[in-house]
């Protein structure tokens, strides 16, 4: 996929090797994302009990985890991860797959790697026969929301994400495939 600038976006499984890798893309993308909108004393609890590096580099290679990473000029720019790990009340009968995370770097937002990671998932979970793809996204990310939106996601539901102490709403929203 190429970007607005017609630079070629790639995006590609990424491997157990690359634990490192992931979990700094994580921890600086998440921290980007949401640290303006949150105190300082429950992102520092959160990173530090939550989302450790060591806890991010134990995901990478557990079976029920696929983690994707989004290149633009030979740079790492973006990931995702998805699990088929767990389902929602409203989901539980479904062939579901979940994307819990879906990230670019803060100087990529709008070049397209977002979009270039959301068609690989879809495209990752109608190659296993999975019927809906769902995902959870804090109900005041309305960039989020709205990017959900366009890909067809509506929302069915919520749920309680705990950012430190805080305790945070979650919009359950779903695809199907």
């Amino acid at each position: 996929m190429n970007n607005s600038k017609g630079l070629p976006i790639t995006v590609r499984l990424a491997k157990k090797n690359e634990a490192g890798l992931i979990a700094d893309i994580s921890r600086r993308t998440f921290f980007d994302t949401f640290a303006a909108h949150n105190s300082e004393e429950n992102m520092n609890k959160f990173m530090s009990q939550q989302f450790s590096r060591e806890m991010l580099m134990a995901e990478v290679g557990r079976p029920e985890n696929i983690f994707l990473l989004a290149s633009l000029n030979g740079e790492t720019v973006g990931y995702a991860k998805m699990s088929e790990s767990k389902k929602p009340p409203g989901l539980a009968n479904d062939s579901a797959i979940e994307i819990i995370r879906i990230y670019a770097e803060q100087q990529s937002i709008g070049r397209g790697v977002g979009k270039a990671l959301m068609e690989k998932c879809i495209e990752m979970a109608k190659e296993k026969n999975k019927k809906t793809i769902w995902l959870g996204v804090w109900e005041h990310n309305t960039t989020a929301i709205l990017f959900y939106t366009k890909f067809g996601f509506t929302k069915f539901g919520t749920h309680i994400f705990m950012l430190g102490d805080d305790a945070q709403t979650d919009f359950l929203m779903m695809k199907g495939l």
